[in-house]
């Protein structure tokens, strides 16, 4: 496996996690754009760390993509990002929002985190106060936006599972007989 080239793929990652929660922080109030950002990078590092549950590609592959994974959700949870959102990524662990191993596979658990998620950002906007055009449901569509876009960055997304799934190893299935 070639480090660079895991580091430099692990880089892009990261760096086009950022640019997404940019997007979706570009129409609400500029105060909002921190929590937005941790709400992303929380949702990343946990998308990341479910690795373990896509489907297997062929080697060399797979250990490259577990070792890039890897190398993502370790700098989304420890890197200068972490440090740059500390205050809101701890806000959200205290809110219980933290990446574990049943929100990979649990669809309850998933459905609570957005839910958390959207009470976080709910919040900052009510605590920033002001005039702003929010309407009552960005704080949804930003959480929506981000995960669709996280998983699609990162590779985690149902319909690349599938497709993953369907061809990995062996090639595309074989024809049957009619």
């Amino acid at each position: 496996m070639d480090r660079n080239r895991v580091a430099t793929a692990a880089d892009e990652t990261t760096d086009a996690i950022l640019r997404a929660a940019a997007s979706w922080a570009a129409e609400a109030p500029i105060a909002l754009t921190p929590p937005i950002r941790a709400v992303c990078v929380r949702l990343a590092e946990m998308v990341a760390d479910q690795r373990h549950y896509l489907a297997p590609l062929p080697e060399p592959q797979e250990s490259e993509r577990r070792a890039v994974l890897s190398l993502v959700a370790e700098r989304l949870r420890s890197g200068p990002i972490a440090r740059e959102l500390s205050q809101h990524l701890a806000a959200l662990s205290e809110m219980e929002l933290r990446a574990t191993g049943s929100w990979s596979i649990v669809a309850g658990a998933q459905t609570e985190w957005q839910q958390t998620a959207v009470d976080y950002l709910a919040r900052q906007a009510t605590a920033i106060g002001g005039d702003h055009d929010l309407d009552e449901y960005w704080a949804e569509d930003v959480v929506c936006g981000i995960i669709a876009s996280v998983k699609g960055l990162i590779g985690a997304d149902d319909l690349y599972s599938r497709i993953e799934a369907q061809y990995a190893g062996n090639g595309r299935p074989k024809k049957r007989p009619d």
